[in-house]
């Protein structure tokens, strides 16, 4: 009997725009291990429609009634679960690397785009989140949303600056994790995701080793995220 796999994924005010970037991982490693999932729009607000997982944060991954939380938790139960289909990591030493990634790219790269983008997000979001969000983001910025992007010249260079581990990395291999992507690829990806669904400002330019590898991502899996909807259309 086939597995059967539910993804409660993060939706703006068009229940079709998935945007999360963490949701975003999930969708790249289910791609990977060649996996279909009903995909399910979630808002910040519906609190109680995730309720039965124990916590209020997507993703969630609802496997043949077992659910997991946590992209990459999930990652790691997709790796055991599925072990005949492609490896998320290569190898198991691969591992501690990927949370490594993983960790950098919620610590670092997170916070420097999210001064790019917040305005955005807002703009995107169905209006039962607006109050949530703008509360939320504010307490965790100490500033207004508006006054978080404000200066949008440095928040970029702060994020180019921030990019250069991964800029040296990639003048040297296509991927992160080598010659074919993997789930360290997908850690920051989904960042670029995020961006590119809720925001039309360009955060790359095109002369820059990253701006290729996020096309070669943008057209894994047959164009699945770069078909993806965006809210600047």
């Amino acid at each position: 009997m086939p597995d059967t796999l539910t993804l409660y994924e993060l939706a703006g005010a068009d229940a079709a725009l998935r945007f999360s970037p963490h949701c975003w991982k999930t969708r790249m490693a289910l791609a990977h291990k060649g996996l279909e999932a009903e995909r399910m729009p979630w808002r910040f607000t519906e609190k109680e429609a995730i309720a039965f997982s124990g916590q209020g944060l997507v993703p969630v991954l609802v496997h043949d009634g077992e659910t997991v939380c946590d992209s990459w938790r999930i990652a790691l139960h997709l790796e055991e679960r599925f072990p005949d289909r492609p490896s998320l990591f290569g190898a198991a030493a691969a591992v501690p690397l990927a949370r490594f990634v993983n960790g950098w790219a919620d610590a670092v790269l997170s916070p420097a785009i999210a001064r790019i983008i917040l305005v955005e997000i807002f703009d995107c979001l169905d209006e039962r989140d607006l109050g949530y969000f703008r509360s939320s983001r504010e307490q965790r910025f100490g500033q207004r949303l508006e006054e978080v992007v404000a200066d949008r010249p440095a928040h970029m260079a702060t994020l180019t600056q921030a990019l250069t581990p991964l800029r040296r990395a990639l003048a040297q291999d296509p991927f992160l994790s080598g010659a074919q992507p993997a789930y360290a690829d997908y850690c920051v990806f989904g960042m670029f995701m995020w961006a590119r669904c809720t925001s039309p400002v360009e955060l790359l330019q095109p002369d820059d080793p990253v701006f290729a590898w996020r096309d070669r991502l943008l057209d894994a899996f047959d164009g699945m995220a770069r078909a993806a909807p965006c809210a600047r259309g």
